[in-house]
């Protein structure tokens, strides 16, 4: 059995200055790999909405979405630490829908900690949530869910005020309690600097080596599905080659009659099949 993954534990690995290893996940036989493989943090993102769910972006994912994932998410999870993103319009509107929001995630979903998205304008919100006594992760850089407010997916804090203004929303996120924050999409120097005024950690996602870990989506690891090369991933593996080549190879076989073979079949008793040819034979009398 593998050591488990708790809040202060990552917050150990950032004094001993370990790396963290995260990844999203959407479903059982993901995570129970990903667990097994020694993962230590594993993200239900809101990802789900257009790595597995068919959508343009992350916008139409709801409640009952990601609460069906991490509850399946969930059933693969010793040891790593898990983290349920709340979706759009889960949290922004009403601070007491929100802390309920979360709740569901801990009391139906069985994770250990929710992630939402903002700075300084969540601070109530997130306030709030962890005096209901449920951990939160920090997410500040590129948000997708303000992905229109943003004018797209594109780096953030690239001016001296942006920057300021990502480390200010950093240590104010800090002060209010979360235990860790992603930094996503943001310059390299500016994500070290963030990550050296913090004592929590920070996850990187395409904000360079100096972040205290790293998460990527799990589809852009393994190039499975719609997932494409984009300049912060890496694709360590090609499922959608693998994938394509055996779905071709089975229908190869299938239609030249070399599956199923005699040992892909099951066999009658050869009295009971002489007997069954008897009786349909005095049929046909």
């Amino acid at each position: 059995m593998g050591t488990k993954i708790t809040t202060t534990k990552l917050l150990q690995f950032k004094k001993e200055h370990k790396k963290i290893t995260a990844l999203t996940a959407y479903d059982f036989p993901t995570a129970s790999l990903l667990d097994n493989a020694g993962i230590e943090l594993i993200l239900v993102g809101d990802s789900v909405g257009d790595t597995v769910l068919g959508y343009e972006n992350t916008l139409p994912v709801n409640m009952e979405d990601m609460l069906h994932h991490t509850k399946a998410v969930s059933r693969g999870v010793k040891n790593a630490l898990l983290v349920a993103d709340m979706p759009f319009m889960s949290y922004q509107y009403d601070i007491r829908e929100a802390v309920r929001n979360a709740g569901r995630f801990l009391q139906e979903g069985m994770a250990h900690a929710v992630k939402l998205e903002g700075g300084k304008e969540r601070i109530e919100t997130i306030s709030s949530i962890l005096d209901a006594g449920i951990p939160v992760m920090g997410h500040i850089g590129l948000t997708p869910q303000s992905l229109h407010k943003m004018g797209g997916y594109k780096v953030q804090g690239k001016t001296s005020d942006k920057a300021k203004k990502l480390l200010d929303d950093a240590l104010a996120l800090e002060d209010a309690g979360v235990f860790s924050m992603v930094l996503e999409l943001v310059p390299a120097e500016v994500a070290r600097i963030i990550s050296e005024n913090l004592t929590i950690p920070t996850i990187g996602i395409g904000s360079g080596p100096a972040c205290d870990g790293q998460v990527l989506v799990i589809n852009d690891l393994l190039c499975f599905g719609s997932s494409t090369s984009k300049k912060h991933t890496k694709h360590y593996a090609d499922l959608n080659q693998i994938i394509t080549n055996a779905v071709s190879s089975y229908i190869q076989e299938v239609e030249s009659m070399k599956f199923p073979a005699q040992e892909n079949s099951f066999e009658i008793n050869p009295v009971e099949l002489a007997d069954l040819i008897t009786q349909l034979d005095n049929k046909k009398k």
